[in-house]
């Protein structure tokens, strides 16, 4: 039986959490700070759950 490859797109993008949630980061946080108001920059800072419709693809995507 051949081994199973993450994808490797989603391994940068989601993360388990030790319970079994699938985290992400928010969108429009990655650069262009300047540009965005400070209040908006803190908000986007925390990682969130993603949907739970969403779950049982992205864990399929990352192997688990």
């Amino acid at each position: 039986m051949p081994k199973n490859k993450t994808h490797s797109g989603a391994k940068k993008r989601f993360r388990l959490t030790g319970s079994g949630k699938v985290m992400r980061e928010r969108a429009h946080h990655v650069h262009k700070f300047e540009e965005r108001a400070k209040r908006q920059s803190r908000r986007l800072v925390p990682d969130v759950v993603i949907a739970k419709a969403d779950e049982k693809k992205i864990k399929r995507l990352l192997g688990k």
